[in-house]
């Protein structure tokens, strides 16, 4: 089978790809496991981080991608127990998250909370992903797609939807209160879609460094959007920050009211800035009860209950499609801030 396939750890640049396009083994499964023909594959900014080894590193080499839309092809569980996990026969569509597997018998995972496992698999970092036209999954992993979602409308459903849906949640906002989105790519697009069918009577208010990225954000029903170090017409409750800087979120502090919470949605930050947290003034940032609240992966729930409202409230990404062996070159647009919605391969 083609897959992208990514053999060591270097910077993403337009004149050294990371990612080689190879003729690859097709995935033999073993027991509790499926195959999934691959269609779409959304590309997400966590690739960027696992290549230029700024997260947990990945198994190498490695097939990326982890917002993946296929076909069930087949599985390796008993036929009895097939349609057990998850209600899928062969041929179904289906979608793969981030959260590859846990170990079900936690303390995390017996509350509810298996992205905080201690056996936590990632797809596309410790157990191959979707940049390939097959690949495997542990049967009880997978989710079933709604109809009304294309293959290319669901791939990004499945972590920047989810994790902003996870984040929207952990923010505890209220119809009516006022929310602050900093950044706004993948992921925080989708957050305000969806906080404005939660909560239409509140207020949504972007902050970018990007005018094209702002200018999106008022076209989506933004009642304001800014700079990052801008202060909004108001107070906020509540502050989802998806960007890598810590200045962003010193800045998002400043913005919340007494109580408010500041979500911050990122799997690293990044290390030249990070005395700015350390200048932290007390009294204007975080006195008055106001909180941080850091948001790590995703559990299958929160990807079901998301396609599941998305559906309903026909929340679907903005998004630009590439071919599989472009991969790189979506990448490198990332990388450059060319973002408008989410990048998805078409495999």
């Amino acid at each position: 089978m083609n897959a992208m396939l990514l053999e060591s750890i270097g910077d993403v640049t337009p004149l050294h790809p990371p990612l080689k396009l190879v003729q690859h083994p097709k995935p033999i499964l073993a027991p509790g496991e499926a195959l999934i023909k691959v269609t779409r594959c959304a590309v997400c900014h966590t690739e960027l981080d696992e290549i230029e080894g700024r997260t947990p590193p990945p198994r190498l080499p490695v097939i990326l991608g982890h917002q993946v839309v296929g076909i069930l092809e087949s599985s390796g569980l008993p036929l009895e127990n097939r349609q057990q996990a998850v209600g899928l026969q062969s041929g179904a569509r289906v979608g793969v998250a981030w959260i590859a597997s846990a170990c079900g018998e936690c303390h995390f995972c017996k509350t509810g909370r298996e992205n905080l496992c201690p056996q936590f698999k990632a797809t596309g970092r410790d157990v191959d992903g979707g940049y390939a036209e097959y690949m495997k999954v542990r049967a009880e992993f997978m989710h079933p797609i709604p109809d009304s979602l294309s293959d290319s409308e669901a791939a990004p459903l499945l972590c920047a939807g989810a994790i902003g849906y996870r984040s929207l949640r952990l923010s505890n906002l209220q119809n009516g209160q006022a929310l602050g989105l900093m950044g706004f790519g993948g992921s925080n697009h989708l957050v305000l879609k969806l906080a404005k069918h939660k909560f239409p009577n509140s207020p949504i208010f972007v902050f970018s460094r990007n005018p094209e990225e702002r200018e999106f954000a008022l076209s989506l029903g933004a009642a304001w959007a800014g700079m990052i170090d801008q202060s909004p017409p108001e107070a906020l409750d509540a502050v989802i920050d998806t960007t890598p800087i810590w200045g962003a979120d010193m800045e998002a502090l400043k913005c919340l009211r007494a109580g408010g919470r500041l979500v911050i949605n990122a799997i690293r930050k990044e290390e030249n800035d990070k005395d700015v947290f350390l200048k932290m003034d007390y009294p204007s940032q975080l006195w008055m009860e106001k909180e941080i609240k850091s948001v790590a992966n995703v559990t299958r729930a929160d990807v079901r209950e998301f396609l599941q409202i998305a559906a309903e409230a026909k929340i679907k990404p903005e998004f630009q499609e590439y071919e599989l062996k472009d991969a790189n070159r979506a990448l490198a647009e990332m990388k450059q801030g060319k973002i408008h919605g989410a990048k998805v391969l078409r495999i």
